[in-house]
């Protein structure tokens, strides 16, 4: 059975094409870009909370579980980290590595001389700024995860509102076909609106892998900071 989106939206065409307005919508609406906008607008239709994975998490659109912290355990086996070194203040030399650890343009060879240079002394001096330094990277590693998390959540509902506005879109598409007196003009304006919204609409779903991924990218970063740091300690790190 044909769609009804498909439906309405090929009536729509033929009857602006058989009214002499093609040369106006043509240059908007082709056949192929109807299928296209149809196939949008079907999986923005199918767009609902039960499509998180999670239903705790209903606006996380990704493939990925969301975990919302990192677990420490995970990625660290050095000496213990009590809540109150992840929430230490750094001191300013301490402070400026961090940033340049967190940053993924600095390269992992850079980032373990910079660690090795920085983990220096005695047994017990070793060990204590190897916590310290540690308690840094993952208090800004997190929070950088965190944000990021939030700004894919509030994309995700942004897509939600944008589909729920595809549907108002073509549900007046549907009235204006069947109407008595169809206004042809308005049809078109509709029209030439919801393939655009459609394409943003798509365009922004697309981007959604690789924004997904950006969490994952921070995570890893923070572990292989982890076992550099921890390497230099001589302690074994968490297998990946």
């Amino acid at each position: 059975m044909i769609p009804t989106e498909t439906r309405h939206l090929a009536a729509l065409q033929n009857k602006n094409m058989v009214s002499g307005s093609a040369g106006r919508l043509g240059l908007v609406l082709s056949v192929r870009e109807i299928s296209c906008c149809v196939a949008v607008i079907m999986a923005a239709c199918s767009i609902q909370p039960a499509f998180a994975l999670d239903p705790r998490y209903p606006d996380w659109p990704c493939q990925q579980l969301k975990v919302p912290e990192i677990s420490i355990a995970s990625v660290w086996t050095g000496p213990a980290i009590e809540p109150a070194e992840k929430e230490k203040a750094a001191d300013p030399k301490q402070a400026e590595l961090v940033v340049r650890l967190a940053a993924r343009r600095t390269s992992m060879e850079d980032a373990r001389k910079l660690i090795a240079d920085f983990v220096a002394g005695s047994r017990e001096e070793k060990q204590q700024k190897a916590k310290s330094l540690f308690a840094a990277l993952y208090s800004t590693l997190n929070a950088q995860r965190d944000e990021v998390m939030n700004g894919i959540e509030r994309f995700s509902r942004k897509q939600k509102v944008m589909a729920e506005n595809i549907r108002e879109q073509m549900r007046k598409i549907r009235e204006l076909q069947d109407a008595p007196n169809a206004d042809p003009a308005r049809s078109d304006e509709l029209a030439s609106q919801l393939v655009w919204q459609t394409r943003i609409f798509d365009d922004r779903r697309k981007s959604t892998a690789y924004v997904c991924d950006v969490p994952v990218l921070i995570e890893k970063r923070l572990f292989d900071l982890a076992s550099a740091i921890q390497i230099d300690l001589g302690v074994d790190p968490p297998a990946k």
